[in-house]
């Protein structure tokens, strides 16, 4: 959770606690101080409020999903990995990403090394 939405929260809180505050001495009639009930209420309304929209955008930010599309230009041809050592044929769940580099490890000779990309020109 962010730090204004934290922010928020508390003082939504302590809204609430004042509204609750200013309640509960405006139902003393004999003091005269039933102005103090609405006012305790419209600070309830607002803390409610305030605590819906802050954790209202903190379920939306959640779902966030990111979808790459690649759009190869040209005629693409798929070619078959073939490993350097033994020439094995590699698949596509032999091939990991260690440290943000794509790692190769062969199925027929155990050798593991890091797949480059050899210049188009």
């Amino acid at each position: 959770m962010s730090g204004g939405k934290i922010v928020a929260i508390i003082a939504a809180v302590i809204l609430i606690l004042f509204g609750a505050l200013m309640i509960l001495g405006g139902t003393n009639s004999a003091a005269g101080a039933i102005g103090w009930l609405p006012v305790g209420i419209v600070f309830i309304g607002i803390g409610l409020v305030i605590i819906y929209f802050a954790t209202r955008q903190a379920a939306k930010a959640a779902d966030n999903n990111v979808t790459l599309k690649i759009d190869l230009p040209g005629n693409v041809s798929m070619d078959t990995l073939k490993c350097k050592s033994c020439g094995g044929t590699l698949q596509p769940e032999n091939i990991q990403m260690v440290a943000g580099a794509p790692v190769v490890t062969c199925p027929y000779c155990h050798t593991t090394y890091q797949l480059t990309e050899e210049p188009k020109w």
